[in-house]
């Protein structure tokens, strides 16, 4: 890891909307104490070096409390705090929108919530995943996920099967351009956005 990176502030993760109730309350931050001890962690001392036992210690939880939150570590590191918001931007938006627009805007509306500390939260979050040669391989399994979700999102938005073969090759164009472009030091919505407007456009070279 860059030295930027080893001797940053880690910023919380993405505030996801709990339900209103303490426990809610209670496990939310539970969740969120975890990633953050993780990712200083992994700057501190690297993420191989960093074992879930101290994850937990630093959380002041035990191991088996982790369990109940992340299966694993990688977890830790793979979880993406922003899809409940994206997809719930997605989903109210107008239906008049095409579904490249319409994730355009979800795009742009989930970031302008975020605060600059989240921001920078997903940023150093991408950055682990390009740089630490253990989590490149889940990176093909999030891949996988990313077009289930985009299907699954796209299904119900046009009334199509998930499993329709152009809902699916939708999905995957669109995973698969935003993976092989984002740059993890400038990750943003301009990056996302730009994606979209070149599929938008019909990719022309």
């Amino acid at each position: 890891m860059s030295a930027d990176i080893a001797s940053a502030t880690p910023p919380a993760p993405v505030k996801t909307k709990a339900g209103g109730g303490l426990r809610e309350r209670k496990k939310e931050r539970t969740r969120r104490t975890i990633r953050v001890e993780a990712f200083r962690l992994f700057r501190e001392q690297g993420y191989t070096e960093t074992t879930v036992e101290q994850i937990a210690a630093a959380a002041d939880i035990s191991p088996s409390t982790f369990f109940r939150y992340f299966p694993s570590k990688e977890q830790v590191a793979m979880a993406d705090d922003l899809d409940p918001v994206m997809i719930a931007s997605f989903e109210s938006q107008p239906k008049e929108l095409s579904v490249l627009a319409a994730f355009k805007k979800a795009t742009l509306e989930s970031f302008d919530a975020l605060s600059p500390e989240d921001r920078e939260f997903e940023r150093q979050r991408v950055e682990l995943l390009s740089k630490v040669p253990e989590l490149r391989g889940a990176i093909g399994r999030e891949l996988e996920r990313s077009n289930d979700l985009i299907a699954d999102l796209v299904s119900r938005r046009t009334g199509r099967s998930p499993d329709d073969f152009e809902v699916r090759i939708f999905a995957g164009a669109l995973s698969g351009a935003m993976l092989g472009f984002i740059d993890h030091e400038n990750f943003g919505p301009e990056q996302i956005v730009r994606v979209l407007d070149f599929l938008e456009a019909g990719m022309p070279l």
